[in-house]
């Protein structure tokens, strides 16, 4: 079972949970900062090698968590285009084209081997989805999407994977696809999720920044930091808040807090 609520506080840490963030204080070298820096790419397709596309599960929940994917339309059937910025194998865009069909969608990733995946999808389509490899920190996005042809752009899970340092650079990238008046979509890892309590000393590389043992990386966001990101790219702020889940696992007694920042951000 699952326990989930909404809200602008912080998760407080327990004693016991603050006192082990405390000790894995130390910084990763920056040589070794370096070298995951310039490997990025190939950590993640490393990782779509492994676990091909069976890591992750269909993200089902994305309409139902995003009502503005149905209410941004002026009437039922009108023909809506998105771009899922960081779509991995496909988990959040195919479950989304099944469920409307009057959606067309733009998808990107970084991992050459994640686009293959979607491509070879039975379900991928070029009529209704256009997806292609973009490093969106540094690729300039209007070479495959036409300027101000978007009405939603997704962020779910992506944001986290990129240095803090050049994450206004996905920003600006994609603030040039989107209409006026739409948005941009955004869900990832919160403060003082159970992940971000779970790294051991020796994979911090900064504040709320941390290296997995396979070389991909992942930042915890706090509603501060995320608001302040958007607004200095032009955006304004039409939702930002923590979703707290607690899961239970009965069977072992173990109560595992989740935290999400979930939040919409809009083009003037």
């Amino acid at each position: 079972g699952a326990l989930q609520r909404k809200g602008h506080s912080a998760r407080t840490l327990s004693p016991e949970e603050a006192e082990k963030l405390a000790k894995g204080q130390g910084l990763v070298s920056e040589f070794k900062q370096l070298k995951l820096e310039k490997e990025a790419q190939k950590n993640w397709d490393l990782f779509y090698k492994r676990n091909s596309t069976n890591f992750f599960k269909d993200r089902h929940w994305t309409t139902r968590e995003f009502e503005e994917l149905k209410a941004c339309r002026e009437f039922a059937d009108q023909k809506l285009t998105i771009l899922e910025a960081g779509c991995g194998v496909g988990n959040c865009l195919f479950p989304l084209l099944e469920e409307d069909l009057h959606i067309f969608a733009y998808a990107c990733d970084f991992s050459p081997r994640a686009v293959e995946y979607v491509k070879q999808n039975p379900l991928y389509s070029p009529e209704r989805c256009q997806v292609f490899q973009c490093d969106l920190t540094r690729d300039d996005l209007l070479q495959h999407v036409p300027a101000e042809s978007v009405d939603v752009v997704t962020l779910i899970f992506v944001l986290s994977a990129i240095h803090p340092d050049k994450m206004h650079l996905v920003l600006r990238n994609i603030y040039k696809v989107l209409k006026p008046g739409k948005c941009v979509l955004f869900r990832d890892y919160g403060l003082y999720d159970h992940a971000m309590l779970r790294f051991k000393a020796g994979s911090k590389l900064a504040e709320n920044f941390y290296v997995r043992q396979d070389g991909t990386r992942s930042y915890f966001f706090s509603e501060e930091f995320l608001s302040q990101l958007f607004r200095a790219e032009g955006y304004e702020q039409v939702a930002n808040e923590y979703v707290q889940r607690e899961t239970v696992n009965r069977k072992e007694q173990l109560r595992v807090p989740r935290v999400f920042l979930q939040s919409k951000f809009q083009k003037p």
